[in-house]
């Protein structure tokens, strides 16, 4: 019998090494992304507090198109930059997930970056 590796468990895996590296902070909070197969998710995270300052996704009620695509994933980081910039919040640590840094996630972070966020 094959027993074949689960990719989310190896994902929940790399983004466990990843967060003990990165931390987020008042003056740096941590953006976290979130990807299913149909929908993208955006936070950003100040966990010293351990509270989420501003999010975004692609399933909230103004947002029509489908979720589960490059550009919804651009207009996700758009929104979560511009959303950020309303709070003063302009650097942050991007935290990838454990997803690899290609496709819908390199495609928010750009989103992101073109709206105004440094990281």
């Amino acid at each position: 019998m094959v027993n074949k590796a689960d990719k989310n468990q190896a994902r929940l895996k790399r983004h466990k090494r990843v967060r003990g590296k990165i931390q987020g902070t008042p003056n740096r909070p941590r953006m976290n992304v979130f990807r299913s197969r149909s929908n993208i998710y955006a936070q950003i995270i100040d966990d010293v507090k351990g509270t989420t300052l501003v999010s975004a996704s692609s399933t909230e009620k103004d947002f029509k198109d489908y979720g589960g695509n490059k550009e919804a994933a651009k207009k996700v980081g758009q929104i979560i930059a511009k959303r950020a910039l309303k709070k003063k919040i302009k650097d942050v640590v991007f935290d990838r997930g454990g997803y690899i840094f290609h496709g819908r996630v390199k495609e928010l972070a750009e989103g992101a970056r073109e709206g105004g966020l440094n990281f």
